[in-house]
């Protein structure tokens, strides 16, 4: 790999890391440990082709284009957080996957049937990645900060929702998501 590939692909980790909290090589790695797949059954799950699953691992690409992929990357999150702490069998992990696999990515907000938890009401967590990846797929992180601030001097709540969600962690979205709940 040359200089100029190289420069390219720590430009697209530092994106997915921007956009997704974490390289997707990493995020993936970890899905694929958590559930105990391979990259050709995580890129079936995820409705990805097994070379563009590779290219995003890599950093070849920055971006998922697909919202119902980023949705269902979503989804695996949440079910290997699930399996991790025993609330879910490997067998119950197995029968979601087939269930996320088969979903269209749908809005939590508005499709509360189809959480993971099963209780009919989605988990904060999933409410904020929602939010996350809604603000992210409108513009890249920059871009937010860059319209926070501008936004800073008038509507100072509104730059912090911005930047916290559109260009923030995860954990910090969801503690600023739990302050704001009466």
């Amino acid at each position: 790999m040359d200089a100029a590939q190289q420069e390219a692909t720590a430009r697209a980790r530092e994106l997915q890391r921007s956009w997704y909290g974490e390289p997707l090589g990493a995020l993936f790695r970890k899905l694929i440990e958590d559930l105990g797949l391979n990259q050709a059954r995580l890129a079936g799950v995820l409705g990805l082709s097994a070379p563009m699953l590779s290219q995003l691992m890599s950093g070849q690409r920055a971006k998922i284009g697909n919202p119902a992929v980023v949705q269902r990357v979503q989804l695996l999150q949440d079910l290997a957080g699930q399996v991790a702490d025993g609330s879910v069998s490997a067998a119950e992990a197995t029968e979601r996957m087939d269930e996320i696999r088969k979903s269209q990515g749908g809005s939590v907000l508005t499709n509360t049937g189809q959480t993971a938890s099963g209780s009919g009401a989605p988990t904060v967590k999933r409410v904020v990645r929602e939010i996350q990846s809604l603000l992210r797929s409108v513009s890249a992180a920059g871009d937010i900060i860059d319209a926070a601030d501008s936004l800073a001097p008038t509507h100072p709540e509104l730059a912090e929702f911005l930047r916290v969600y559109g260009a923030g962690r995860t954990s910090d979205a969801v503690a600023h998501y739990q302050a704001h709940q009466n």
